[in-house]
């Protein structure tokens, strides 16, 4: 028995009939603008030479950066915002005031500061706590009468410190402590809202102690206070305005490179005021220098080489909290971490991590990517740059530019090719390259960003010390160096905690006694880090 043919569906052999024509239509339309494909071409090739028109004079954005740039074209301290039209013009040479009439600043450019503030207000949003501190003696200001000149990296986040200082009572005047690291636009917000800054990025050497300078020596102005990152300004104050520095009341100084330098003045018998060792606090050491850095590696690293890690070799000179920080993000991305070190404690930390601990010398020849974090000077030599492999990557995690041997590189025989912001490659006379990033400058803050959030616990505990060395009672700090009391760090990590929701147990009165404790702390001694 046969089937009957299968009857259509009503409707549905309309929609068949119509679907076939838009078919055969979207065919033709193909067909079409295949044979015109040579004629597509040809503009084409139009297109690419108008795009090459576009202008690439140095310090102005340039096409030929690549199209990988545009991740570092954002208002960060890796590419600030910036007018081209001004940028051949130094600072300097511009006569600019803000909306109240004052001219006492000098940035890049003024205009810029509505964009800056936006990023003060981000900032804010991931710096509570430091916000908490402000709410909560805002009405006391402790700072009253306090004139702190300050010499840091000026981006949206030590722009929330800066406000909290003059929230809480005192007068600043600021400049950055590097010349790649300032946020443009948040120097222009900061001088719109009335603090006297001095800072722009690509500053020369000139320019970065003109303006230290210009912070310092001001008519009816004298600063009593210092809030240091590296040392420079403490330098630049004690031998230039050496009866302004006898005057001072405390240093705060959050950097390897200007602790060393406070604890030479003190051994020498030379630092005639208090200074505030914020580097070695806990809350500065184990968050800032580890996590931070943890993070901002890959960041800087990613945004000027677009390396893939898995399988590099690096070698990381330095094992403390930085380099730490640094191995742990390097091998998390697979690749293969080498560790120099001096010291035999942080050597055996680095062993029991998983890492192979060697000299420089020993695996310069074959490694893709050398970082340096030690705080010390000339840790890669002109030597170890001329044994590197072509496009070895060579940069520096520490404060100070002196780790990398760059001025050796200035010499008749080797070319400097800039090839994006940050990234210069140098060029021996067999061809080889070695991938310079910063010119040997602070990676992390010259090339990319680092996360707010660590950088408020860091924030607070510089607000704090300064609060602290400024009220306290005469004989409390002598002429020398001190260490954050645990109170306070113990103080700045509560100040946090409600970020994650966290719940702190509370010892029992029996507990406490059994531990020697207050039940409310400190909970370690002066001497734990």
């Amino acid at each position: 028995m046969s089937m009957p043919d299968a009857m259509p569906l009503p409707g549905v052999g309309e929609e068949l009939k119509q679907a076939k024509e838009i078919e055969d239509a979207e065919k033709y339309s193909f067909m079409a603008t295949v044979t015109k494909a040579p004629k597509k071409q040809i503009q084409f090739a139009d297109d690419m030479q108008e795009f090459t028109k576009f202008p690439t004079k140095t310090g102005r954005r340039s096409l030929s950066r690549s199209i990988s740039q545009s991740s570092t074209d954002s208002y960060s301290s890796a590419a600030s915002y910036t007018d081209s039209s001004d940028d051949e013009v130094s600072p300097r040479e511009k006569q600019q005031t803000n909306s109240k009439g004052s001219s006492n600043f000098c940035v890049k450019n003024i205009k810029q500061a509505e964009f800056g503030r936006r990023e003060i207000e981000i900032a804010e949003q991931d710096m509570s706590a430091l916000i908490s501190l402000r709410k909560r003696a805002q009405g006391e200001k402790p700072l009253a009468g306090a004139k702190i000149v300050g010499c840091t990296h000026i981006t949206a986040q030590t722009a929330v410190l800066i406000e909290t200082l003059c929230a809480l009572g005192a007068q600043c005047r600021w400049s950055a402590c590097n010349i790649y690291s300032t946020q443009n636009e948040v120097a222009a917000a900061l001088a719109e809202a009335g603090v006297a800054v001095f800072a722009w990025k690509g500053e020369s050497e000139d320019d970065f102690w003109w303006c230290i300078d210009r912070c310092v020596s001001t008519d009816g102005w004298q600063p009593n206070m210092i809030l240091d990152d590296g040392g420079d300004l403490t330098h630049w104050v004690y031998k230039k305005y050496p009866n302004v520095f006898k005057k001072i009341r405390g240093i705060v100084e959050e950097s390897v490179t200007g602790v060393h330098r406070l604890y030479q003045l003190s051994k020498a018998g030379k630092l005639c005021v208090p200074a505030m060792n914020v580097n070695d606090s806990v809350t500065k050491q184990k968050f800032d220098n580890l996590y931070c850095c943890r993070e901002s590696i890959l960041d800087g690293l990613k945004r000027t080489t677009d390396v893939m890690f898995g399988g590099k070799q690096v070698v990381v000179c330095g094992y403390g909290e930085v380099g730490k920080g640094c191995c742990a993000a390097l091998k998390a991305l697979g690749a293969i971490v080498y560790i120099t070190e001096i010291d035999p404690i942080c050597a055996l930390q680095a062993c029991m991590d998983g890492f192979r601990v060697v000299k420089l010398n020993e695996v310069i020849r074959q490694v893709d990517v050398v970082i340096t974090c030690t705080g010390n000077k000339n840790v890669v030599t002109r030597e170890h740059l001329d044994r590197m492999k072509n496009s070895c990557i060579v940069c520096n995690m520490g404060h100070s530019n002196t780790e990398i041997d760059v001025t050796s590189l200035r010499t008749p025989e080797l070319t400097w090719e800039r090839v994006r912001s940050q990234v210069d490659h140098v060029i021996w006379p067999d061809g080889k390259r070695v991938v310079l990033l910063a010119e040997g400058r602070l990676l992390n803050l010259s090339c990319s960003t680092v996360p707010t959030f660590v950088l408020s616990i860091t924030a607070t505990t510089q607000a704090l010390a300064l609060i602290e060395l400024y009220n306290a009672p005469e004989g409390r700090y002598k002429q020398d160096v001190y260490l954050l009391p645990k109170k306070m760090d113990e103080y700045v990590a509560s100040l946090h905690l409600p970020s994650f929701d966290a719940h702190l147990t509370e010892l029992t009165d029996d507990q406490a006694k059994y531990l020697g404790l207050n039940k409310n702390g400190p909970f370690k001694p002066n001497y734990y880090r």
